[in-house]
């Protein structure tokens, strides 16, 4: 048997229909969109500490500020993808994404820094939605036509998100030894790559999109129980996952001095996804359902942060002390495999007819909102005298609470 490709699923099942034209080019958008996203991210925790001298707690701050404007304000840019289609949308958030970029290479001052990620995060928050949305709208849609499950599909598009998180460090860790802004400006130069490729490429209308009302969908969203389970078992997850932002960083500096094996730690976690998404996907489907899943993609998360702080007491340092790191990257990237496809795969069974940007965008919201407070308090808990395994224990908690919260289909 031959093994499928990774935008046709050939070799799978021959009778199935490929992906449509429109789902390789979203596909291909994601990877587009992370190469130019992770270029600049991985290295702006130190930027902010060091070039910028922003304290810990604040740094957590700004960090989840980012996170909040881009996830917190995807509900926007959902909602805007349903009335008006995605091309606007899109197009709209690639414009803000360079200026943000150029703007953040130029920011010296406190001010200038959170004007420019607040506008890098809400660029994101209107093109992310309304590419993912139409995603599981189009993988609903395969589904249906007898492709195979939407989950494949979805998990596709996270290998293709993280196989640009693989390139975009690797090509950030080159250019950071000229400076950060020579980083950003490269980002926002990507951007415009992409921007120009989707004025050339993407369809001007879709069948079936756009058209809805904006008003009416909020309170039917907020009024749904068992969505706002899966949002804050979500968002439980993206706060352990933006510890690879935060936390990470201090525990790979201090067990070797700097952080450039940060860019590799990063690398390992997106050539993990590329290479093991789509078995570990099939594997999965076939024995646990949706909720299972989910938790068993927890444990793994909670597991990661125990290695970590199980390890902290002896403190050693060099490549002893980076494995509990390392360790703690790959368990964090296997739970994410599990949880990341689900959840997206979830959507459309919770959401309302027609209003799928809006949910999908809800989605990233509330994960926004508490990674926002969450961040804030992680910063502060870094920065604090306790035990060095304290932080990471409590850290451990949170996927652990994750799972009590998850709706039972």
């Amino acid at each position: 048997m031959t093994r499928p490709s990774m935008l046709g699923f050939r070799g799978a099942a021959p009778d199935r229909p490929r992906l449509s034209p429109l789902l390789r080019l979203l596909i291909l958008t994601q990877l587009a969109f992370n190469v130019g996203f992770f270029i600049v991210l991985p290295f702006l925790a130190g930027h902010l500490g060091q070039a910028v001298g922003m304290a810990g707690w604040l740094v957590g701050f700004v960090l989840g500020l980012r996170t909040f404007s881009q996830q917190g304000l995807f509900v926007v840019g959902g909602a805007l993808a349903d009335r008006y289609g995605i091309r606007p949308v899109v197009f709209t958030g690639c414009v803000l994404r360079i200026a943000g970029f150029v703007w953040l290479g130029y920011a010296r001052e406190t001010a200038a820094v959170v004007g420019a990620v607040l506008l890098i995060g809400f660029a994101a928050a209107l093109f992310s939605p309304a590419v993912e949305s139409e995603v599981a709208r189009q993988a609903v849609l395969w589904e249906e036509s007898g492709g195979g499950s939407r989950t494949r599909v979805l998990a596709l598009l996270t290998v293709a998100g993280q196989a640009g998180a693989f390139v975009g460090p690797l090509l950030g860790a080159l250019l950071l030894s000229v400076d950060f802004r020579t980083v950003c400006l490269a980002g926002a130069g990507i951007f415009v790559l992409v921007l120009a490729g989707h004025a050339w490429l993407l369809p001007q209308h879709i069948p079936g999109q756009g058209g809805v009302r904006l008003r009416g969908g909020l309170g039917k969203l907020l009024r749904n129980r068992r969505f706002l389970a899966l949002c804050c078992a979500y968002g439980a997850y993206l706060l352990a996952y933006n510890q690879l932002y935060l936390a990470l960083p201090d525990e790979v500096e201090r067990a070797t001095g700097s952080q450039a094996a940060l860019a590799w730690l990063f690398a390992l976690s997106s050539l993990l996804v590329v290479i093991a998404q789509l078995p570990v996907t099939r594997w999965v489907g076939e024995r646990l359902t949706l909720r299972r899943s989910m938790v068993a993609g927890l444990l793994l998360i909670a597991a990661g942060f125990a290695v970590v702080a199980a390890a902290r007491p002896a403190d050693r340092t060099g490549t002893a002390g980076l494995l509990p790191a390392a360790g703690f990257v790959v368990l964090l990237t296997l739970g994410q495999m599990l949880v990341v496809p689900v959840a997206r795969a979830w959507v459309p069974d919770l959401a309302e007819e027609g209003r799928l940007g809006l949910y999908t965008g809800a989605l990233s919201s509330i994960s926004g909102l508490i990674v926002l407070i969450g961040s804030s308090a992680t910063g502060t808990l870094l920065d604090t005298g306790l035990p060095a395994a304290v932080p990471w224990l409590v850290l451990a908690t949170v996927p652990l609470a994750a799972i009590g919260v998850l709706p039972r289909r």
